[in-house]
């Protein structure tokens, strides 16, 4: 049986096929597709000329928001599990988080998660997650809303 290749496998089939800030060719419908601008085109200002670092914060705080614990009902930074999160000058973010205790199940996926959700903020240019357990996660961490979400308060 012969491998007939997909559209997004060889270059000759492509038609107009988009590749991710990653690199990675995605389809040019994809949501995650960038634009490819001609060398005659003039380019245009980047993102990160338009954004300030506050409103970049809160975009990648959101995304944060965005990821759940699938035990808990509460995101991972109600829950207290991001310590911090740096934007640096070149627009590539560190977030410093913890999981529950260090045996978590969900520490497989998790700050994976977590990751990919922050390199998809526009104006991001890259997104590494640093695992701590230093200090040690605590309940006293949550939230004010997180704590009313699951009757601490």
């Amino acid at each position: 049986m012969s491998h007939v290749p997909l559209p997004l496998e060889d270059p000759s089939m492509d038609k107009g096929a988009g590749v991710t800030p990653a690199g990675h060719r995605v389809e040019a419908t994809s949501a995650l597709a960038s634009t490819s601008q001609s060398e005659n085109e003039e380019a245009t200002p980047s993102l990160q000329s338009f954004i300030s670092d506050q409103e970049l914060e809160d975009k990648i705080v959101e995304a944060i928001k965005s990821v759940y614990d699938p035990e808990i009902p509460v995101n991972v930074y109600d829950l207290g599990l991001i310590y911090g999160v740096t934007i640096n000058p070149d627009r590539t973010v560190n977030i410093s988080m913890t999981l529950t205790t260090p045996n978590c199940p969900a520490a497989g996926f998790l700050p994976g998660q977590v990751e990919m959700r922050v390199r998809h903020v526009p104006g991001v240019e890259d997104a590494l997650v640093d695992i701590t357990f230093d200090p040690p996660y605590s309940p006293d961490m949550m939230s004010d809303e997180a704590k009313l979400e699951l009757g601490f308060l």
